[in-house]
């Protein structure tokens, strides 16, 4: 028997991935003009081109049925989309309370790509027959080290949700303004706009790079993250392993509920050193 691990979808991990590490995936949920479904279950073409969209947590009911699947008698640890995005990670420490065995919370401090590494983290540890608590400890290790560094394609979704003046969003479309965000440590920070896509993409490379530890055999882990443009993604990836073999790598989508803000287009980097 090993720990069991869950995350959400909002790390959005590619299916060979999750089968591979064992892990299962709770979905939230999207309300697209007043239909509810799971994340995954419509077109994102759909979603987007709907009147109204928005997205919640899993409930705590949810993640209790996900945990009673888990649980193999050695506990189960959750490894959530950071707090500060969502509630999510309370749901799932509500479920905990209710849970018969020993359960876990694990806040990501993260999303997408990023959550997804500390996902694999726990779920590696675990099939190394870790027990529980050694399960967490690397898990909120590698959370605290997860820098994710991402670009938008444009303003269009910032525009609609409210969080861009229109008349300034459609200003900065004109100008081909590629906004840019990082996650490090639950901390949204954002970047100064990159002026084209080239641009965006060099600036992602720059960051990952100066990131890199001073002694050569630290090990890389990344992710290389998309929402809808994977061949954007493959060619992050490719620049990354052009100068470095990463211990482990692979490409992500990006959640439908993460794209009813940021569109379709996002490309970015999540990784850590170990």
């Amino acid at each position: 028997m090993t720990v069991g691990i869950i995350t959400d979808s909002t790390a959005a991990l590619p299916e060979e991935v999750r089968a591979a590490w064992g892990i299962a995936v709770v979905p939230l949920m999207i309300t697209v003009d007043g239909r509810t479904v799971a994340d995954g279950e419509l077109d994102t073409s759909d979603i987007l081109a709907a009147k109204t969209h928005s997205s919640s947590g899993p409930s705590p009911g949810a993640f209790v049925e996900a945990i009673a699947d888990q649980d193999q008698g050695d506990g189960v640890v959750v490894v959530t989309v950071t707090s500060t995005l969502s509630i999510t990670h309370q749901s799932a420490v509500l479920a905990s309370k209710s849970a018969a065995g020993p359960i876990a919370v694990v806040d990501s401090r993260t999303a997408a790509g990023g959550q997804a590494l500390v996902a694999v983290a726990a779920a590696r540890a675990a099939q190394s027959g870790a027990a529980l608590d050694n399960v967490v400890a690397r898990a909120e290790d590698v959370a605290k080290r997860i820098t994710l560094v991402g670009a938008l394609a444009n303003l269009d979704q910032l525009i609609r949700s409210g969080r861009v003046p229109g008349l300034a969003g459609r200003a900065g479309n004109l100008l081909g303004l590629r906004p840019m965000f990082d996650i490090q440590d639950g901390v949204i920070g954002r970047l100064r706009p990159a002026l084209s896509d080239e641009a965006a993409y060099q600036r992602i490379l720059a960051q990952w790079r100066r990131s890199r530890p001073a002694e050569g055999d630290a090990q890389l882990h990344l992710v290389s993250l998309h929402a809808e443009v994977p061949d954007r993604a493959v060619e992050l990836l490719d620049a990354v392993t052009a100068e470095v073999q990463p211990a482990d790598s692979f490409i992500s989508g990006f959640g439908q509920a993460m794209m009813i803000n940021s569109g379709t287009g996002v490309r970015g980097l999540a990784w850590y050193w170990d």
